[in-house]
């Protein structure tokens, strides 16, 4: 039993005269009671009350408790009122990572109005197409596109994301367009070269089951926005999140294919480590994110300024 709920206790039978009535307070039993001020006797090796049938008589030394007690009791209200405020307050520093061009677009260009709003905030980023480990590496939180699979983790969903194989118009025209994921095979697919990115395959689904094709193509990097890029140029056949594409669907400048095979969920997720009270200015910035993706009209917009921001991880 924990010394603030004996203390409680006994202030309160003291108060009340009764454990009887004490206890309809705390919502327990009158021997719940009676067992907490043996606990806290028993702790302090001395004697804080007389029972009777004729009531209960404080001790002088319990007494010195009581008014001592209520004095500890409303000291320590009132550092848990300011604590609980406090949760609400966003300050400090929030340390953030993202993909690198999804934050570069989606990201830094939306932290200045949020910052704005709280001037008692930093923030960091760090974008980069490597999976970063949020705990060791110090980040309060991400940004993910698709699956997040740790149970350490607590994944928010921004906005839904597919996955899709898209090309130019003029590109299938020239050669052909494909009808079976398999078909990839005969195309030149332009495919993201990171360790542990796409050299297992592009995924797609099939009677409800997920299945990898390995692809080629005579242009491969490890930069998104590259990538995407070459696409937009008709120099091949891209797997592209559907984000990163609406603005060029929309004035058909690129075409999706394969789309009854695409995997249906691929979303775009604020990610942050298990814990118990989430940080106001975690909460709050994946807030301000989730408003902003699902305001209409927005993936289709132009896009944002090429080169955007980019910033390590220690910069504020």
């Amino acid at each position: 039993m924990d010394r603030y709920t004996e203390i409680r206790s006994f202030v309160l039978v003291a108060e009340k005269g009764s454990f009887a009535a004490a206890a309809l307070v705390e919502g327990v039993t009158p021997v719940v009671m009676g067992r907490r001020l043996d606990a806290l006797e028993r702790r302090l090796g001395v004697k804080l009350m007389h029972r009777s049938t004729r009531g209960l008589t404080l001790t002088e030394l319990g007494e010195q408790l009581v008014d001592q007690g209520r004095s500890l009791l409303r000291e320590f209200d009132e550092i848990e009122r300011a604590l609980s405020a406090g949760r609400d307050v966003v300050r400090g520093h929030l340390v953030v990572s993202a993909p690198a061009a999804f934050g570069r677009r989606h990201v830094a260009l939306h932290a200045t109005a949020f910052k704005a709003l709280h001037p008692e905030l930093r923030m960091s980023f760090n974008f980069t197409d490597s999976l970063v480990d949020l705990v060791r590496e110090g980040y309060d939180m991400a940004i993910r596109i698709g699956e997040v699979t740790d149970p350490n983790y607590v994944a928010v969903r921004l906005f839904p994301n597919r996955r899709v194989v898209c090309a130019t118009p003029d590109y299938f025209e020239r050669h052909g367009i494909p009808r079976q994921p398999e078909d990839l095979a005969r195309h030149n697919c332009l495919a993201f070269n990171l360790a542990g990115g796409q050299q297992r395959g592009w995924t797609f689904q099939r009677d409800d089951k997920l299945f990898a094709v390995r692809v080629e193509g005579d242009l491969a990097c490890n930069d998104g926005e590259l990538l995407f890029d070459w696409v937009r140029q008709g120099l091949g056949v891209g797997w592209r999140s559907t984000w990163e594409i609406q603005a060029e669907l929309k004035r058909g400048e690129l075409v999706t294919v394969l789309d009854e095979f695409a995997v249906p969920s691929y979303d775009i997720q604020a990610v942050y480590p298990q814990q118990r009270h989430l940080p106001a200015k975690v909460r709050r910035f994946i807030d301000h994110l989730k408003a902003i993706y699902n305001a209409p009209g927005y993936w289709e917009a132009p896009r944002a300024a090429e080169g955007g921001v980019r910033s390590g991880k220690g910069a504020a």
